[in-house]
């Protein structure tokens, strides 16, 4: 079994201490999103592989050596300001803990995405291209791999639509893009690929990979993994432990969020000593342990 933790919301930002509390119990509980009263309960013993997804890998650094399973870090590196994502860490604090993270997990599983792109105003073609040069500079000899990916429609971005105040990305955006990313990828020691994306950039460079594929899962546990049946992108099947509505980053383009008064709400309701990332098991619940 391999761990999501966690695309449906930061849990290495703001709850570190929670993971490692479960951790070291042996076991989690994760409410089903959509039929709330079903509980699958994953025993540690039971996974292989855990990929931390995180804007913020600080919190967890001290205590990854604790955790004996095989680890692949995504970092999500992006350079917008306060206006699109209001509590993301200091950029720079960011980049210096992705160097410490290489040199705990490994140049080969730590990948860096600027994902999601958006363009406008403030935020032109010109700006990501100065922007994704200064951030593979900055990063060459730590990092081999990049992923990126496209703002997408979601309820969230419609709702901030105001703040993002986007424009279009047509296939004369994507030429740009794929260039550029590709020949400063290449010119720092790194291979630039797109996620989940139906653009095909292969023909400026990027390479054509899933984020997780087989022969990575494969290369780091010695086992075959299935395609992930929830989406149809190539990358192996994962569980996701995190919760909808519990990240405070509050990234204007997020897919994760998209209550902010529900966020808070659920964030009051976590305890790091639940089983559970937020509220607690009730009364009727019906618990499922979850198998390889």
């Amino acid at each position: 079994m391999i761990l999501n933790v966690s695309g449906r919301t930061d849990i290495v930002a703001f709850y570190s201490k929670w993971f490692m509390n479960r951790y070291k119990e042996g076991y989690v509980d994760v409410r089903n999103p959509f039929y709330p009263k079903l509980v699958s309960r994953i025993y540690f013993d039971d996974v292989d592989l855990i990929v931390f997804c995180t804007k913020n890998p600080l919190p967890i650094l001290s205590d990854l050596e604790k955790i004996k399973k095989p680890i692949i870090f995504h970092v999500t590196l992006t350079p917008y300001g306060k206006d699109i994502e209001p509590n993301v860490i200091p950029k720079v604090r960011i980049i210096e803990a992705i160097k410490r993270l290489s040199k705990i997990v490994g140049v080969n599983n730590l990948y860096v995405r600027y994902d999601p792109i958006l363009i406008n105003e403030k935020y032109s073609i010109n700006f990501h291209i100065r922007a994704f040069k200064s951030l593979c500079e900055k990063l060459n000899g730590y990092v081999k791999h990049i992923i990126i990916s496209f703002v997408d429609d979601y309820k969230n971005v419609r709702n901030n639509m105001n703040v993002l105040k986007l424009q279009k990305i047509d296939n004369e955006v994507l030429k740009v893009i794929g260039e550029n990313f590709s020949k400063i990828a290449l010119e720092n020691g790194m291979s630039v690929q797109t996620c989940y994306e139906k653009n095909d950039l292969t023909s400026y460079g990027f390479i054509s990979s899933p984020c997780i594929s087989k022969e990575l899962a494969y290369s780091l546990t010695g086992m075959k993994f299935p395609k992930w049946k929830a989406r149809d992108c190539g990358c192996v099947e994962m569980v996701d432990i995190g919760v909808y509505n519990t990240c405070e980053h509050f990234c204007k383009y997020c897919y994760a969020n998209y209550d902010e008064k529900k966020v808070l709400e659920n964030m009051k309701n976590h305890d790091s000593s639940s089983s559970m990332l937020t509220g607690y098991l009730k009364d009727g619940d019906e618990i499922k342990v979850r198998k390889k």
